[in-house]
Parts: structure tokens; C-alpha cells; sequence
């Protein structure tokens, strides 16, 4: 019997990669490809959604053949997505009625601002464990069907389907025979009950949002249906789906209430597993669903950083200081500090804890002296501490205070970067020997479904330790630095009103 691997397709914001895995979690064969980032209005981030499944197949085929393997000895396949981004297409046809709306995107704020108005917020969050925000599909939804005269028809009578990116990727790849989505990605639409973890009649009330278009909510590790024959060569199984974070939060082997990972992607999102009860958060965190196998849920608390990674690369295309967003490490080592530049990527607004949609972003403390060096490095200053101000408000709600961090994605391999973060936050942090946990998280559900991996035992196994990063500053330099990094804050919150 040939070799059999796992193949893991990783849709993600600005790009689609296809990753082949084998038994044990060392990446066979891999294959990226951006697509564009469309901005019509400002504030408002949107995708082609054929961009994104072109790019997403193009790229599964393409790790096929760097892994030099046939289709017929990939046993499995697992989706892992960008989240929140909604797309909704025409049951008949399978084309999109318009562009994706992006998670960044800000453009339903109006929306949000409504259901504010009337009284919503409280119950949605008691209900979701989210508070009113564009970020999440609810409102995207409402404002696609808004914008198409008789979609609102359509969408009733079951003609219109919604998907997060994983939905989509998975009708498409069946043919159009699989309308479903995982209970991770289903979290994030702002429309399902944590307790019961379905669609909630009373938030779809709340929207109009039509039932007759919400795709099938399954559990995050089993086979679903197969790929059609001729896009990848064989009837590959479709066999796992989770929301990148959830995925890498469980590529990263966190399976205990207590244990941690930050994924630095174009956003940054740390997510703490709380075992098998959802818990409500004081601290404007998010409580989500991090994965369900069997009967099994389990729960997280989220901090979502919209601008991380991101801020990278607006130094390179925006104000055009990198000639490529992995210079940015050597850029900042030139100088010992910021020079007493504080940076606020507040460019879409803030995420948790703040969820400020009118913050805006702010570079503060600038004189005669200042470099685009002193800029690079304040720039990776703002995510480190962007992640504390997540990390602060986790540990006042999580039943457990974080002793070390686990870090992944691809900011994680900067060790500057991963060197402010343990002095920002005064614990370790921990970076695997396989950062690209988010793809490795997929295929890890996918092959427990097939029986590829036998147990969660099986897996937390495959996990190495790459190198640990001690914090280095004192509680005084911590503090001292954190209060100037509060202060530049407040002066970007609530900018844009």
C-alpha cells in the first residue's frame, strides 16, 4: 500500500496556500498565491470570490505535484479559512451576487450602529458571546441582500445561499452537493446560540436574515462528502473545517483549558482554550467555539488585533520604507528603540478589548531624530502590544492566568518581534518548530476523521519546540513602556465620529 498524507487547503486573507502533510505533521509539499485586495470605499475591504477559489485550487494542485504525490494517496482534505468574510452566491449557478465583504471591512457599521440604537447589544452578546460589530457576517449579510433589488425574495425561498469562505470552498469542491459549515466558523456570524450551537431564530429575526440560506452546521472532524474527481484527480474526502484561529489553536496542540497560542497573520488572534463550557467575558473579549469532535465542543476565548502583520506591509506598499515585508526585522535592529515613537495601526479601527470602529491610526512622539528605522521598529512594537493589552483582559477572565505563550504564523518567525512580545508580556513565549499551525490544524482534523491520526495523544506528540524567548525587561521598563503605548491609545480612539 502506497504512503498516504494529508492535504490541508489554508484560505486565507490576502493569500490561498495548499500545504500536503504526512504522518507526522512535516509539510510534504507546498504551494501559495495571493489575489487582490479590493477597496472601494474607505473603511471597506472586499474579495472576488472567484479570485479566491481559483487561487485556492490552483494552489491545492500545485502542492500535489511540489509533494510529487498522486491525488489517490491524499486519505484526506481539510478547510481552514479567513472567518468572518461573507459570501453569498446563487444556489443554481454557484456565482457569487456580488464581492465578498472582508472581516476587516467596516462598511456595516450603520448596522451595527442600529441595533445598538435598539437596545440589542446586551442579548446578542449573552446569546453569541460577541458584541455588535462589522466584524462578524451578521450584519454583512443584511447589507449584500440590501444592496440587490429582490435578493431579499431569493434568499426566502432558498435561491441565495451565505457561507463563510469554508462553505463556499466546500460547495464548490462537492459540486454544489454540501452546503455546510463548521460549528467554529458558525460562531462568528453573530446568528448562533453558544449553548445550543445552531442557528438562533430570534438574532435571524433581529436581521431578517432568511434560515433557507444558512448552510448546515457539522462538527469540525468529519467527512463531510468528497471532492469531485476532476478538480484534484480523485475523489478526495473532505474530512475537517475550522476558522484559522480555531485551527491554529488546535494544530498548536492546545487541548487543555489554560493553554495559548497567538497566531501574527495579517490580524493577530490569541485564543486560551476554556474547556467545555463557554465563559462569558468582563473584559470585552470574545467567547467562541473553538472546535467540536463528536459530541465533544470545545470553547475559547478569543482577542482579535485587526491590524498586525498588516502594518508590515503597509510599511512596504504604503509608505514604500521595505522593498519586502521580511527586511522589516534587519530595517528595526538598527536602531536600540522606537526613539520614543509610539505607533497605533488603528487603520480599520480597534479590536478587542477596545472595539473602537472610529479609532484611527496615530504615530505619536516624532521629532528631528526620527528614522524609517525608529518607524520599522515601533511598528513592531504596536503588535506586541496590541497582544498584551489581549492578554491582560484574558487573564482576568480565563479561570487561568497565562504562564507562557505559544506563537505562530508568519511574523512569528521575527525574532525581534517574538523578543518584545515575551518583554511586553514578562512570560515565555514558545514557538514551535512548525509555525504554519493553521494549515497543519486542518489537516490534523481532517486526518482524525479518516483514522490518519488516532487521538488528540497521537497528535499533541508531532508538537516541537523550535526556541523559547525570555522576557528581558524589568517590571519597571514593562510598565513604563505600557503606559506610554495607553497614552498614544486614547489619542487614537474615537477619532473618526
Amino acid at each position: 500500500m502506497s504512503q498516504q498524507f494529508v492535504l490541508a487547503l489554508d484560505q486565507g486573507t490576502t493569500s490561498s496556500r495548499a500545504m500536503v502533510f504526512d504522518r507526522e505533521g512535516r509539510v510534504r509539499g507546498m504551494a501559495q498565491r495571493e489575489f487582490p485586495q479590493l477597496t472601494p470605499l474607505p473603511a471597506h475591504v472586499a474579495h472576488d470570490p472567484e479570485a479566491i477559489w481559483e487561487s485556492q485550487l490552483s494552489t491545492a494542485r500545485e502542492a500535489l505535484a511540489a509533494a510529487e504525490i498522486d491525488s489517490s494517496q491524499v486519505c484526506a482534505l481539510g478547510v481552514t479559512n479567513q472567518r468572518e468574510t461573507t459570501v453569498v452566491w446563487d444556489r443554481q449557478t454557484g456565482r457569487p451576487i456580488d464581492h465578498a465583504i472582508v472581516w476587516q471591512s467596516r462598511i456595516t457599521e450603520p448596522i451595527c450602529a442600529r441595533l445598538r440604537e435598539e437596545g440589542r447589544e446586551s442579548s446578542i452578546r449573552a446569546k453569541t458571546g460577541l458584541p455588535v460589530d462589522p466584524y462578524f457576517s451578521a450584519t454583512k449579510i443584511r447589507y449584500l441582500l440590501d444592496q440587490h433589488p429582490g435578493a431579499q425574495q431569493r434568499a426566502e425561498r432558498g435561491d441565495l445561499l451565505f457561507g463563510t469562505i469554508d462553505s463556499f470552498l466546500i460547495w464548490r469542491l462537492t459540486g454544489g452537493k454540501r452546503h455546510i459549515t463548521d460549528v467554529s466558523n458558525a460562531s462568528r456570524t453573530m446568528l448562533v446560540d453558544l449553548a445550543t450551537c445552531q442557528w438562533d431564530d430570534e438574532l435571524l429575526a433581529m436581521l431578517n436574515i432568511p434560515r433557507a440560506m444558512l448552510p448546515e452546521i457539522r462538527s469540525s472532524s468529519e467527512i463531510y462528502g468528497t471532492c469531485l474527481d476532476e478538480l484534484l484527480g480523485s475523489p478526495i474526502p473532505i474530512g475537517g473545517a475550522a476558522g484559522d484561529q480555531q485551527a491554529a489553536t488546535f494544530g498548536q496542540a492546545c487541548f487543555q483549558p489554560g493553554e495559548a497560542k497567538n497566531t501574527y497573520g495579517t490580524g493577530a488572534f490569541l485564543l486560551v482554550n476554556t474547556g467545555r463550557e463557554p465563559v462569558p467575558s468582563r473584559h470585552q473579549l470574545l467567547t467562541t467555539i473553538g472546535w467540536r469532535i463528536g459530541d465533544e465542543t470545545t470553547y475559547c476565548l478569543e482577542g482579535a488585533v485587526f491590524v498586525a502583520g498588516a502594518v508590515v506591509q503597509w510599511l512596504r506598499d504604503g509608505l514604500e520604507i521595505l522593498e519586502s515585508s521580511e527586511q522589516v526585522e534587519s530595517l528595526a535592529r538598527q536602531v536600540e528603540d522606537s526613539g520614543g515613537v509610539t505607533f497605533v495601526p488603528a487603520f480599520t479601527g480597534l479590536g478587542a478589548p477596545y472595539w473602537d470602529p472610529a479609532a484611527r491610526g496615530l504615530m505619536i512622539g516624532l521629532g528631528r531624530h526620527v528614522t524609517r528605522a525608529h518607524v520599522a521598529r515601533a511598528a513592531l512594537e504596536s503588535i506586541a502590544w496590541q497582544t498584551r493589552d489581549i492578554v491582560r483582559s484574558m487573564t482576568a477572565d480565563a479561570p487561568t492566568s497565562l504562564s507562557r505563550l505559544r506563537v505562530d504564523g508568519g511574523a512569528a518567525r521575527n525574532n525581534l518581534l517574538l523578543q518584545m512580545q515575551a518583554d511586553c508580556l514578562g512570560i515565555p513565549v514558545d514557538r514551535p518548530a512548525q509555525t504554519e499551525t493553521t494549515a497543519l490544524g486542518a489537516a490534523y482534523l481532517a486526518g482524525l476523521a479518516a483514522g490518519y491520526w488516532p487521538s488528540l495523544d497521537d497528535i499533541r506528540h508531532h508538537w516541537t519546540l523550535d526556541r523559547v524567548f525570555e522576557p528581558q525587561w524589568s517590571q519597571v521598563e514593562r510598565e513604563q513602556a505600557a503606559g506610554r503605548w495607553q497614552r498614544a491609545v486614547e489619542r487614537a480612539r474615537n477619532w473618526d465620529q
